[in-house]
């Protein structure tokens, strides 16, 4: 965490900044130096605040922040790299909400596996009414992800990601399969 920091010298000491009449006063000066020593880490962390609001240069602390800012939260377990990764891609992922992109995108970063999705949406065109309408009758979006240990995903985690940008309209679920040799498209 931030805080004081050992000799780190205010960039604008404050007596210096005193009326005439104090600045032989060797109380005011130090009293001064005191309080310097306790901004100085402020007067640091402004010249420095755009570096905050950066993913990829934000302190971890201050990236957990910057998550929920973005309307995510990260998991603490979850490697720095990650957690970087997703404040990054949170833009992206709120425009392709409700989308097999955005599901896809979200299980990925956070397994690091490519799901399956399938999903019973469709359009068409037709002048005729009696044209069949696509897609399925019950409509559900289903996350296959084929791991090689499906133990060790864990679904409680996986399924809050994926209720972030999951179609609001429809029911889904997930589904954690053994790999078996296969790999996804």
């Amino acid at each position: 965490m931030r805080g004081g920091v050992p000799g780190l010298v205010a960039p604008h000491p404050l007596g210096d900044t005193l009326p005439a009449l104090y600045l032989e006063d060797t109380f005011a000066q130090r009293l001064c130096a005191g309080l310097d020593e306790v901004l100085a880490p402020v007067f640091a962390t402004l010249d420095c605040l755009a570096a905050y609001f950066d993913p990829g240069t934000a302190p971890p602390d201050v990236l957990d922040w910057l998550a929920g800012w973005v309307g995510f939260h990260v998991d603490g377990e979850w490697s720095e790299e990650r957690r970087r990764q997703l404040v990054r891609a949170a833009a992206d992922l709120h425009a392709w909400r409700g989308t097999p992109r955005a599901v896809r995108d979200i299980v990925q970063m956070t397994t690091g596996e490519v799901p399956e999705i399938d999903e019973p949406g469709g359009t068409t065109w037709s002048q005729d009414p009696d044209t069949p309408l696509p897609g399925r009758r019950q409509p559900e979006l289903v996350v296959r992800l084929r791991v090689a240990d499906p133990a060790a995903v864990d679904q409680p985690r996986l399924s809050a990601a994926v209720a972030i940008v999951a179609p609001a309209h429809i029911p889904w679920r997930i589904e954690v399969l053994p790999s078996d040799g296969y790999s996804p498209q």
